[in-house]
């Protein structure tokens, strides 16, 4: 197949969401999908509701090893198993390529396939769940930031962020995308753990106090393996990690819950992502995410008995529901 201007690796929520708002505004797409997924999409389309209503056609290839380039890689699978899916497109000629999922893996082994030079950061801050019909319900669509993982601006990353801004997916360029990717995934740690844990829409548990404050100690646990690397954490998508680091801890639960009301007024049905995968039977990317964290404050010598902790907890969890 000839070159495209975006490959998306990936059409679960996010990649779907991406792939019908780049298609509509005119931009070439390939997804790289398989399974009962693929031959949705290839049988109805791309369709998407909630914040939009969209409904659009897309190549679909199942097989990666066929795509011959792409002016930009997007890879929105899950975090599990990255370096099997990403394996057939090593040869293939990419551009640029840039991950948003979750964890801190994905830069790394985005660099191992294509080499560093073509590896851009990337966080996500919309979300969306994919339904049984194939249908995608978008339901936060708070931006996405990219940027050069040594702080410079860059004629391609403004590239990159204009088409997907200028497609409906509000984008930003950031000269601090890997202090962005921590602060994401401090936030994100917490909201996993105790999602899977409570197994409770997200305004439930930020609204408590006793989970509110288990989430801060969680945060504060990866801004010290932050700071054994150097890296400062700054204000992240839906938690302000900065703040919540440098509080006392009765502030810290203040803001959290504030947080929860939030949520329970204009997302009251909201659930992270590890939620939907539990209640589905799908395997938790936890090995890849928390995992990896540990295993990383381990060889520092951080100390993190939560990560530990909710590490070996969620792997029970997981495993019992597998």
């Amino acid at each position: 197949m000839a070159h495209t201007e975006f490959a998306i690796l990936g059409a679960g929520a996010l990649g779907s969401i991406l792939g019908a708002h780049l298609v509509r505004a005119g931009h070439g797409v390939t997804l790289l999908a398989r399974g009962r997924r693929a031959e949705q999409i290839e049988a109805d389309g791309l369709r998407v509701v909630g914040l939009v209503d969209l409904g659009v056609r897309v190549p679909v290839m199942t097989d990666p090893g066929q795509l011959r380039g792409a002016e930009t890689l997007i890879v929105a699978t899950k975090a599990i198993s990255t370096a099997q899916a990403l394996e057939p497109l090593r040869h293939s000629d990419i551009g640029s390529a840039l991950s948003i999922q979750n964890g801190l893996l994905k830069d790394e082994l985005l660099g191992d396939a294509f080499g560093q030079e073509k590896v851009l950061g990337a966080l996500a801050n919309f979300s969306g769940e994919l339904q049984s019909s194939g249908t995608v319900l978008f339901t936060r669509n708070n931006g996405l930031s990219v940027g050069e993982l040594d702080g410079t601006g860059s004629s391609r990353v403004r590239r990159i962020v204009d088409a997907l801004d200028g497609a409906g997916i509000r984008a930003t360029a950031s000269d601090r995308v890997v202090a962005d990717e921590w602060s994401k995934f401090a936030a994100w740690v917490g909201l996993m753990a105790l999602s899977v844990t409570t197994r409770r829409n997200t305004w439930e548990y930020l609204c408590h106090p006793g989970a509110a404050l288990v989430l801060v100690r969680l945060i504060r646990e990866v801004a010290q393996l932050a700071a054994a690397r150097g890296i400062p954490l700054v204000g992240a998508p839906v938690l302000p990690v900065q703040e919540l680091c440098e509080v006392p801890d009765a502030r810290a639960v203040e803001i959290v819950t504030a947080i929860g009301r939030s949520f329970r007024e204009n997302a009251p049905t909201h659930r992270v992502s590890a939620l939907q995968d539990l209640e589905a039977g799908r395997p938790l990317e936890l090995d890849e995410t928390i995992g990896h964290v540990v295993a990383m404050a381990r060889r520092l010598e951080v100390p993190a008995p939560l990560l530990e902790s909710f590490c070996g907890l969620l792997g029970a969890i997981g495993s019992a529901r597998a």
